[in-house]
């Protein structure tokens, strides 16, 4: 065969090989694009509330009225477990692509309804009625988000980038957060108070409501990792053939109870406490903590790529050392600090540990399983131990500073770590000897070989 042909294969394989990776740059950028949408409505609902709470509870004191819109939000939280089993089973047994374009479809339109909602006056108790339905729909949405999502990401990068690429589900989940909060301040800067009490606060939803269906769109193109063989085992999607894998189950349940309340302690609760705690005003918290999350956002990809390196089980000791040795030391801090720029390092400190974790935090329940129950273990573990902790993280954190023993709260998550730290040590070597490795089939599933394949054939038969 001629010198010429020779390299002619080798750049029909090369660009064979460019093909594939654009190929999964664009299905990942579909399922965190998704992400994004799916937590900018979440949170957006807790940043308008205070716009919107006299709309839908008859008159009363404001506290009481938001009082009523925190416990629907509380609502949506614990709708997760659900949302974690139902779109689990679509996802093991449907596949993983339309798992994930029902639910960024249920979180548009529940932001949608909310939007659109008429409000007490108009309709009475049919009002917050269907505030909770839209809420009901998009903590089902979030719960099916995070299982599938995190494992389709898993699914879909290549062995040796897992934790950079996996590392962008957080990326876009602080993303939405802060979005959120971007979205409400300039609406602050452009309408009068009245007007955004009266019908601004609408604007947020229609905005995440218009974001999902692009995202629906985009979603339509993305490759399909599940393949047939595993949909159709007779265990896929079912909680019996997830609870033949019991040891990961519980290693799941371990890491997410810490992970979750160590991560809704420094963001979510984490501005309360520097108001209640530290003294500091609403305005210079504000600075503080989207300074921080900013920081922190920016950090995941960096600390995916240390991952990857280092692996996945090293990278959960580091966590869950860090989180049980530093975090009381971290808080007391904070409590007693009145420099803000202090309270900023310390907080980015505390969010830095919680970067070991973070960019892997689906990676690793994604290798704990095989493929025919991977989204259901990875969603409802995650949904239930999440909800029980990182839920109730500001709760327990209020209700032991009403009681004045606020500084338990501190032992309290370095001891919930602590089982995070065990279930660490008990962590096989995930690099070598998880199930995404052992698949075999993660490239082929996603249909990423094809392009390769076809080049091959190529040069195959111009070699015979």
């Amino acid at each position: 065969m001629a010198e010429g042909a020779i390299i002619g294969d080798t750049t029909d394989l090369s660009e064979a090989e460019k093909q594939t990776q654009r190929s999964r740059i664009a299905s990942i950028a579909g399922a965190c694009a998704g992400n994004l949408v799916e937590w900018y409505d979440f949170f957006v609902y807790a940043y308008t509330s205070i716009y919107f709470a006299s709309a839908f509870f008859p008159a009363g004191d404001q506290t009481t009225q938001l009082l009523a819109t925190a416990a629907v939000f509380a609502v949506g939280f614990f709708m997760r477990p659900l949302g974690g089993w139902l779109f689990g089973y679509i996802a093991d047994t449907k596949g993983r692509k339309i798992s994930m374009i029902i639910s960024v479809a249920m979180m548009c339109a529940g932001s949608l309804l909310v939007a659109c909602l008429p409000t007490y006056g108009t309709i009475g108790f049919a009002a917050p009625a269907l505030l909770i339905l839209a809420r009901l729909v998009q903590g089902l949405s979030v719960g099916a988000e995070y299982g599938t999502g995190a494992t389709y990401l898993a699914e879909v990068a290549g062995p040796g980038r897992r934790a950079f690429y996996g590392s962008f589900q957080y990326f876009t989940i602080i993303a939405g957060q802060l979005l959120a909060l971007l979205t409400v301040t300039v609406l602050q800067q452009l309408l009068a108070a009245e007007d955004l009490k009266a019908w601004g606060w609408r604007i947020p939803f229609v905005i995440g409501a218009l974001g999902a269906v692009v995202v629906s769109v985009l979603r339509r193109s993305m490759h399909e990792t599940a393949t047939a063989k595993s949909m159709h085992r007779k265990e896929a999607g079912s909680i019996k053939g997830l609870m033949s894998h019991k040891r990961a189950v519980l290693l799941v349940l371990a890491i997410t109870m810490g992970g979750s309340l160590y991560f809704y302690t420094f963001t979510t609760y984490m501005q309360k406490f520097l108001v209640l705690s530290a003294g500091f005003s609403a305005t210079t918290v504000s600075f503080i903590m989207t300074s921080a999350l900013v920081c922190y956002m920016l950090a995941q990809p960096v600390f995916g790529l240390l991952s990857d390196k280092i692996g996945i089980k090293r990278s959960m000791l580091l966590y869950s050392t860090c989180a049980v040795v530093l975090v009381v030391p971290i808080l007391l801090s904070i409590q007693t600090t009145r420099s803000p720029l202090v309270a900023f390092f310390l907080v980015l400190a505390g969010l830095l540990i919680a970067s070991f974790y973070t960019p892997i935090a689906g990676l690793v329940k994604a290798e704990l399983f095989p493929a025919e129950v991977r989204a259901l273990g990875v969603g409802l573990p995650y949904a239930v131990a999440n909800a029980m902790f990182g839920g109730t993280a500001e709760y327990v954190a209020l209700s032991l500073r009403t009681a004045s023993v606020e500084q338990y709260f501190f032992f309290y998550v370095a001891f919930i770590n602590c089982m995070v730290l065990l279930a660490s040590i008990a962590l096989p070597h995930l690099d070598r000897h998880g199930y995404l490795e052992g698949d075999g089939e993660i490239e082929a599933r996603a249909g990423f070989r094809t392009a390769r394949g076809q080049a091959l054939k190529a040069r195959n038969a111009a070699q015979s």
